[in-house]
């Protein structure tokens, strides 16, 4: 039996029948936007549903007790990069088996990540269903039987199974400004604003109106292997500020200032920023980085952040110490990022 409430669907298995678990199982199929959690059995670790949640899409966190990925830990950081990587990965569906294991507040944690992503969630409730929570307990309607589940898994979810790519929100001023401008060129208010202490600004187009007055500069190619290593990492801006540096060879300080609007809305090119604007060049985004910088976009859109801030601001404090630590773990792309490679 079926209980469907609104995008969230509960299969009560009383018999725990190994044909639903293992549908479940043969459903996760990302590439089309549907993937199946499993959760780790007796964890008590707070964001241990969300760490199954980013295994699920292919993330990796970094082992060890002095690990770069500890600020996962958290549960809220845990939940909003995986609800970051389902956007940007266009999950549609997500199944998971025994949920009748998990807490309230686990499932809580669910909900609150379908609401976030629009996903449909379907939930294997093997035991009997008097034990469903309350917030699982409101139906609309039942369904029973094998065909039905396989029904469920088969139809196309509330998202498109192909990677979200949103245009970026306009930017108001003029498509025109040159890539390359000084600082005497640009208007004088506007050239104090970009070198006040404490409060950055961009006189810079965005990186749309700039790919419409030049061709951006090709992307450096690295090996299928190091570009796997990157799209394992589990934290949006991790991965999507690395593999930028990947494929520019651009200094660290390249991103502090980069906004949203600096990424195209196909995340086809991204635009870099130096020192006073002077020279803020315009990158292709090789194909294998795209999703990464689409999760980096996503991430930063899901905490409501203006346009006009930094989208890799949370990973640059304290000398960009989570970045540093995962670029010493990929040696072989040269990313040791020394010190003082804060300023671009």
């Amino acid at each position: 039996m079926a209980l469907v409430y609104s995008d969230v669907t509960i299969v009560v298995d009383e018999q725990d029948d190994l044909f639903y678990t293992r549908a479940a199982l043969q459903a996760h199929r990302p590439g089309e936007g549907r993937i199946t959690v499993q959760p780790t059995p007796a964890s008590s670790s707070p964001a241990a549903l969300a760490h199954d949640m980013l295994y699920a899409l292919g993330k990796r966190l970094a082992p060890g007790p002095h690990s770069p990925d500890v600020w996962l830990d958290s549960v809220n950081a845990a939940w909003l990069a995986a609800a970051a990587w389902g956007v940007a990965m266009g999950v549609r569906h997500v199944v998971v088996p025994r949920a009748h294991l998990l807490t309230l507040r686990r499932i809580d944690q669910l909900l609150a990540w379908r609401e976030l992503t629009g996903a449909q969630l379907t939930l294997l409730w093997q035991k009997p269903p008097r034990g469903l929570p309350p917030a699982l307990a409101r139906v609309e309607r039942r369904i029973s039987g094998r065909d039905q589940f396989e029904a469920i898994l088969a139809e196309p979810g509330p998202i498109p199974a192909r990677s979200s790519f949103p245009p970026a929100p306009p930017m108001a001023g003029p498509a025109t400004v040159a890539v390359r401008q000084s600082p005497s060129q640009q208007p004088r208010e506007t050239r104090a604003a970009s070198l006040r202490p404490g409060r950055p600004a961009h006189p810079c187009t965005s990186a749309m109106a700039t790919a419409q007055l030049v061709q951006a500069a090709p992307a450096i190619g690295i090996a299928s292997e190091e570009a796997d290593a990157l799209a394992a990492l589990a934290h949006p801006l991790i991965a999507g500020a690395l593999s930028v540096l990947a494929f520019t060879r651009a200094r660290l300080g390249s991103l502090r200032f980069t906004r949203d609007l600096d990424i195209t809305g196909d995340v086809s090119a991204i635009k870099l920023h130096g020192v006073g604007h002077w020279h803020c060049p315009l990158h292709a985004v090789p194909a294998w980085a795209r999703p990464l910088l689409a999760g980096a976009r996503a991430h930063h859109r899901l905490t409501a952040h203006p346009p006009e801030d930094g989208v890799f601001a949370p990973v640059m404090v304290a000398e960009a110490r989570h970045l540093r630590a995962h670029a010493g773990r990929l040696p072989r792309l040269d990313l040791s990022l020394p010190a003082g490679a804060l300023v671009p």
